[in-house]
C-alpha cells in the first residue's frame, strides 16, 4: 500500500509504503507519527500514488491546467535526452570535442591539473634514477620550467624527501 502524505510543518507531499510507526519529511526533516499525517490518497500500485502526488504538487504551485494536459504521469518519464550532450554543447559555442579531450586528460592524470612540484614529483617516480636534464626534459614537457626543476629538486635533496648519487636521484 503506498500513500500520499502531507507534512504538518512545511506542507510537502511525498509517498510511503505500507504503514510505518513514523515517517520524516523530506523538506524539513520533521519526524512525525504516521498515523498523525494527512493522507490525500491511497493505492496498492506506486504509479497511481505518484501521479496523484504530481497532480497536487501542479495545484499548489499554480500549474494545475498545464498538468491536466498531460495524460499520464508515466509519460513524463523517458530514458531519452531531449537534447543532446553534443548539441547542447555546441549551442552554447563549445567544442564538444576539445571537452572530451579535456576530460580525458583530467581523467588520466595528464592534464594541466597537476602542480608543478607534482609534475617534478612524477617524473621522479616514472623515470629510473634520473639526472637533472632528465627531470627538466619531463617537466618541460608539462610546462614547467627548468628554472622551478632545479629549485625543487634542490629543496626536495635538502628536505630528505629524494637523494642524489652520482648525478642521479631518487624518490625517498
Amino acid at each position: 500500500m503506498y500513500s500520499v502524505v502531507g507534512c504538518p510543518e512545511c506542507s510537502a507531499l511525498k509517498i510511503v509504503e505500507d504503514r510505518p510507526e513514523t515517517t520524516q519529511c523530506p523538506r524539513c526533516g520533521r519526524q512525525t507519527k504516521f498515523k498523525k499525517l494527512r493522507t490525500f490518497y491511497q493505492s496498492e500500485e506506486i504509479d497511481a500514488a505518484r501521479e496523484i502526488r504530481a497532480r497536487l504538487f501542479a495545484e499548489q504551485s499554480g500549474h494545475g491546467e498545464a498538468y491536466a494536459e498531460i495524460d499520464e504521469f508515466a509519460e513524463l518519464e523517458t530514458d531519452e535526452a531531449v537534447v543532446g550532450t553534443e548539441e547542447y554543447l555546441e549551442h552554447a559555442g563549445l567544442d564538444p570535442a576539445s571537452i572530451a579531450d579535456a576530460g580525458e586528460r583530467l581523467t588520466t592524470g595528464t592534464g594541466a591539473s597537476r602542480s608543478q612540484k607534482e609534475v617534478v614529483l612524477d617524473a621522479l617516480r616514472e623515470l629510473d634514477h634520473p639526472t637533472r636534464e632528465e627531470i627538466a626534459e619531463y617537466a618541460d614537457s608539462a610546462g614547467v620550467s627548468a628554472d622551478y626543476v632545479e629549485k625543487s629538486i634542490d629543496k626536495l635533496v635538502r628536505y630528505g624527501e629524494v637523494t642524489e648519487s652520482g648525478g642521479r636521484y631518487r624518490l625517498l
